[in-house]
């Protein structure tokens, strides 16, 4: 690609990068996207992977970020049902921590601010009478139930990605930008591949998205002068055996003032989180501390009746959440909401993406090429927001296309086929191919995962490594041994098939 141009180059695959190069080749810019590692590998990958809007947010007064993320919220359900669901949350009552009236209020509010269309609204709930009162210790007579919505993170990224590119995007990963020479008429951008390949690219303009990295980009990539820092907030979850056996979330009051989530998670586990930690290292080199899993373990055991500790922890991670410096003190405060900073002063038009969470980042795509197209000669409409769908997401009705694909390939396990939607969607049939038994799928590599899906997973969703596979593209790290991991891994080291080499 020596010297290839461009309009758009976007430095960063999380979920900003993609979302911002989907929104502008779909207006008919030319756009790169360049990622040093893989998509979603850092900060996208490590949400509490929801589409929400924030109830605790209602607190520090952040009413405008709440009413957009919840309207970004109907729009996403629709966009990717087979990722993004809804899901009921339960809220048990402390009066000691926040009194009845006011959490009444605020998920009034939370009913109302976004113009919410398709999820239940909130209501209270006697849990002697109620699924969600089983597991909690008796001293919780009654609490609330309201709705939002889960997201398969990662996934979210990669389909935004697959759309641009079915769209004309180039999108290459494990490919780092070493520089980046700003001209009065566009940018010369130096890359290297992860292998030694070196090249450069050349676009009218450049876009900052990422991540954590942001600043890091414009001081020692870029060169350019900028008026914003960032905090490098660290959030990080555990994963545990199933401590409940129904499909609602939970959502814990803290005596410090926090709220941690205890989630459905993979149907045989439970997710809790999160943490808030000022995070004063490298981006990249990030891990739960022991005092993060006993935080998140006496949180839940204020509530459960079962106890949990270290011991019980099947997986962990953390990532950093890069968040405009608003100078609060208490991490938990800081905003959310993101800043967009269109530069113009030296030169080629240069865009930086500052902050934002997993549920607005459509609505910043959108803000962020709203500003920087027009500099570009380009005045297409907005268009993410009227309904397209994300791949995969053309069925509004998910459930019954595990009907339709268990009546067609019988073959086919329960839990695989509802696995396989709930990831891929109406891509299924292409992963699939034409298998008509088990064997058909090629090498079983353990759990449900075969030949066929990592294949697809290769040649369609850039994936290169086991890591890629497990815990991005799936979640099947938690259900494969050691011995299984390694197969798979030396499987993925092999070139692909000549029939897949060339295709993403």
């Amino acid at each position: 690609m020596a010297n290839e141009s461009y309009d758009l180059i976007v430095i960063g695959g999380g979920i900003n990068g993609a979302g911002i190069a989907r929104d502008a080749v779909g207006r008919g810019l030319s756009v790169l996207l360049v990622e040093a590692d893989d998509l979603a590998s850092h900060t996208s990958s490590a949400s509490t992977k929801l589409i929400h809007g924030g109830l605790r947010y209602l607190e520090q007064y952040e009413f405008k970020l709440v009413a957009k993320a919840l309207a970004e919220r109907e729009i996403l359900l629709k966009a990717a049902p087979h990722i993004i669901w809804p899901m009921r949350f339960i809220l048990p009552h402390q009066k000691h921590l926040r009194p009845a009236w006011m959490i009444r209020i605020g998920l009034f509010m939370y009913d109302h601010l976004g113009g919410r269309q398709t999820l239940a609204g909130s209501q209270g709930v006697k849990f002697a009478d109620h699924a969600a009162g089983i597991p909690l210790k008796p001293e919780f007579t009654k609490g609330f139930a309201y709705s939002d919505a889960w997201v398969q993170d990662a996934r979210l990224v990669v389909l935004n990605c697959m759309d641009a590119a079915s769209r004309g995007a180039r999108v290459m990963t494990r490919t780092r930008a070493t520089a980046a020479v700003r001209h009065a008429d566009g940018w010369q951008v130096m890359l290297e591949t992860t292998d030694g390949a070196t090249t450069e690219a050349h676009s009218r303009g450049l876009v900052n998205a990422a991540g954590p990295w942001a600043a890091r980009f414009l001081d020692d990539i870029a060169s350019q002068d900028h008026p914003y820092s960032l905090r490098l907030i660290k959030g990080s979850h555990i994963v545990v055996n199933q401590l409940f056996d129904h499909d609602y979330a939970y959502i814990f009051q803290q005596p410090d003032g926090r709220i941690v989530f205890a989630i459905p998670y993979e149907h045989d586990f439970t997710l809790i989180g999160t943490t808030d930690v000022e995070h004063e290292g490298e981006p990249d080199r990030i891990a739960i501390e022991e005092d993060e899993i006993r935080y998140l373990c006496d949180a839940a055991n204020r509530y459960f009746e079962q106890p949990i500790g270290p011991d019980d922890v099947v997986w962990s991670y953390s990532g950093v959440r890069p968040l405009l410096d608003d100078r609060e003190d208490n991490a938990s405060e800081i905003t959310r909401d993101y800043r967009i900073q269109l530069d113009l002063s030296g030169g080629a038009p240069l865009l930086n993406v500052f902050g934002g969470k997993l549920t607005t980042y459509r609505r910043l795509a959108e803000d962020a090429v709203d500003k920087l197209a027009p500099e570009l000669g380009n005045r297409e409409p907005a268009w993410t927001g009227k309904g397209h769908p994300l791949p995969g997401g053309e069925n509004a009705n998910p459930r019954e296309l595990v009907e339709s694909l268990q009546a067609s390939h019988a073959f086919i396990p329960p839990r695989t086929a509802d696995r396989w939607v709930f990831n891929y969607g109406t891509r299924v049939m292409k992963l699939l191919g034409e298998a008509q038994s088990l064997a058909d799928l090629g090498e079983h590599f353990g759990a449900d995962l075969y030949a066929a899906e990592v294949d697809y997973l290769r040649q369609h969703e850039w994936a290169r490594t086991a890591d890629d596979v497990l815990w991005r593209r799936s979640k099947l790290g938690l259900r494969l041994d050691e011995s299984e991991k390694r197969r798979l891994a030396d499987y993925l080291a092999c070139p692909p098939p000549a029939a897949m080499q060339g295709e993403t």
